[in-house]
């Protein structure tokens, strides 16, 4: 155990990096808002490298409460490195809005509770870190100014609270139980505990991470927000959190989950099915490409429960959780960065998007395909890991379904693949008539909207048919670069998934000779 605070280096620059953009952004007569992106993106980058050097060094447990392995050195740099994604997506929205800094600045902090929970070797820092891993998320989900981002908000909040609550009575019993917050400790006590209360105290523990990585039955906020929210904000919630949340879980439950004599694994088993099993059907009806999105996240929740199930029993579980966990993020927020920088949000709209533009069509495609599992690109490499780890852990029917889970999936993916390469019209498509459906959040330059070209004083237009003034005309400009930004980043992460499942690809043969 050490008492050095440097040890927390990865975190406290996330941290300053949140202070100082928010102290930055306090004087934007001065230039101090266009500084916050970049403060907030050093901030991150810091963490990355200082995690990066860490990894290197000793492990062991800082404070008596955070452990500094593997897992946290990973999740560290994973996460920063996805937040620092995001922060590029959200770059157009943000330059344009009265609330800028605070998209930053709530994104720096989401990401520092979320490393925290993975860190976390007690129960009380990670109830202390749940909470800024979440609030966070519910005012960026509200940020977008419109009905359909106050519901999100709204149902976002809700959620989180009731589960959190659930949670928070499930760190009080298994306290009155064992006596103690310490994973370690409690791995000691729970086997003298009877089964019948531990199994109960897990369940209502399971509240609240579930409800983080969004899996049933916590999942009921997934579609909503993801179709509600900004579409960064939805990029975020949708694969950031679930980082740190499975890596939490897994510290769980090699801590002192496997202590206990409750049948925990096959309740997480059962998870799995159910959770890969209603994402994927739920996402064959869907019109909205976020809402597809949206359920596809929660079908990746199931398969990312595989190796959580037999965490201690198999030896890869650690090393396919960690890798799925980083090639999900870069293939999800790559999806939906194509979403960002085609600016529609139904099926219909990317309907010849391969004559449009080659390169945002290619590198949906390579990500689409990359969480159905496809190889070469990253989560082919992560589901194969997961699935073997379930198979060496004596979970053969659980990989079995997964492979058929998996197999299903490919259908409504093909769905949204399928028309990006059929010839269709160059301008954009109407917005979702379905129910519930919405308009893209960015203002487009009059005539391009589809609702009848100038509005007679050679003003500009936004998506909501208002008439703008110099200041919309600014917005505009900024989402446009917003929307390069955006489609660099779709780039970048379809390479950065194909790259990364070749070299594992690779390492993997050699390692198998």
């Amino acid at each position: 155990m050490r008492d050095d605070p440097l040890d927390l280096l990865p975190e406290l620059f996330l941290l300053c990096g949140a202070v100082l953009g928010l102290l930055a952004g306090m004087f934007p007569s001065r230039g101090g808002a266009r500084l916050v992106p970049w403060i907030c993106g050093l901030g991150l980058a810091g963490g990355v490298i200082s995690a990066s050097v860490a990894a290197a060094g000793p492990g062991g447990t800082a404070f008596a409460a955070y452990v500094l392995d593997p897992l946290t050195h990973v999740t560290r740099v994973t996460v920063s490195l996805a937040t620092l994604l995001v922060v590029v997506l959200a770059s157009g929205w943000a330059r344009g809005h009265r609330r800028g800094t605070e998209i930053h600045v709530l994104l720096l902090l989401a990401a520092l509770g979320t490393v925290a929970l993975a860190g976390a070797g007690d129960l009380l820092v990670f109830v202390t870190a749940y909470l800024p891993a979440s609030i966070p998320g519910y005012a960026l989900a509200g940020l977008g100014g419109d009905a359909a981002g106050t519901e999100a908000a709204l149902k976002y909040y809700l959620m989180g609270a009731f589960l959190g609550v659930l949670t928070l009575t499930g760190v009080t019993l298994l306290y009155g139980l064992a006596g103690t917050t310490s994973y370690e400790v409690l791995g000691e006590r729970l086997p003298a505990v009877p089964p019948a209360a531990v199994a109960c105290v897990l369940v209502v523990l399971l509240a609240g991470v579930l409800f983080k990585v969004g899996g049933v039955p916590g999942h009921f906020w997934v579609p909503d927000v993801t179709e509600g929210a900004p579409a960064a904000v939805a990029a975020f919630v949708t694969t950031v959190p679930k980082i740190g949340a499975f890596a939490a879980l897994f510290r769980m439950a090699t801590g002192f989950f496997a202590a206990s004599a409750a049948d925990w694994r096959l309740l997480l088993a059962l998870v799995s099915v159910a959770t890969m099993t209603l994402g994927n059907l739920a996402a064959f009806y869907q019109g909205n490409v976020r809402r597809l999105l949206a359920y596809s996240t929660i079908s990746q929740a199931g398969y990312l429960l595989l190796p959580v199930v037999v965490a201690g029993r198999a030896g890869p579980a650690e090393p396919a959780l960690l890798f799925y966990l980083a090639a999900y993020a870069v293939t999800n927020l790559g999806a939906f960065a194509v979403v960002i920088a085609v600016g529609e949000d139904s099926l219909g709209g990317y309907t010849g998007l391969a004559r449009r533009s080659p390169g945002l069509a290619c590198a949906l495609t390579v990500c689409l395909l990359g969480l159905v599992g496809t190889p070469p690109t990253a989560v082919f490499v992560g589901k194969l890991m997961a699935f073997t780890a379930a198979w060496d852990g004596g979970y053969a029917w659980l990989a079995v379904v997964a492979a058929a889970n998996t197999v299903v999936s490919l259908f409504y993916y093909l769905r949204w693949i399928v028309p990006v390469f059929r010839p269709g019209a160059s301008g954009r498509a109407e917005p979702d008539a379905r129910p519930g459906g919405r308009t893209p959040d960015r203002a487009v330059p009059s005539g391009t909207d589809g609702t009848g070209g100038t509005d007679g004083t050679g003003g500009m237009r936004t998506a909501e048919g208002g008439v703008g003034t110099a200041t919309a005309e600014g917005e505009v400009r900024a989402e446009v670069a917003g929307s390069r930004g955006a489609a660099r980043a779709a780039y970048a992460a379809a390479a950065v998934s194909v790259l990364l499942g070749l070299a594992s690809g690779v390492l993997l043969a050699l390692g198998g000779r």
